[in-house]
């Protein structure tokens, strides 16, 4: 349950710094009490004192390079794969070949036979 509080915790951080709200202890707890998921009473004051510390932007645009300092790794921990991707840019996609799909007749069979 823990690891569901921190993820909560991380996205209530996310969702205020993109507000542009100041990011407290008592406006986590709301968003995450407002989403229905029960966190640990220490987490909201956690992830506040983290939010004091860090500069959020650099974390979310950091968030693949591994010099988050001791910051990343406790939004990492909760899973915060997520935003993390949708924070990170995009990779380049390579175009894939794909495999040709066999038919029946080159298996040696066929489905009317």
């Amino acid at each position: 349950m823990s690891s569901l509080g921190e993820l909560a915790c991380t996205y209530a951080v996310l969702i205020l710094h993109e507000e542009g709200i100041r990011v407290t202890a008592e406006k986590i707890a709301t968003l995450v009490k407002a989403a229905n998921v029960p966190v640990e009473s220490y987490w909201p004051s956690l992830f506040a004192k983290l939010a004091e510390k860090i500069n959020v932007d650099d974390l979310i645009t950091n968030v693949g390079s591994g010099g988050g300092g001791g910051a990343a790794p406790v939004v990492a921990t909760g899973g915060g794969g997520a935003p993390a991707a949708a924070a990170a840019e995009p990779a380049a996609e390579e175009k894939k070949e794909e495999p040709k799909e066999e038919s029946d007749d080159d298996m040696g069979f066929s489905l009317f036979d």
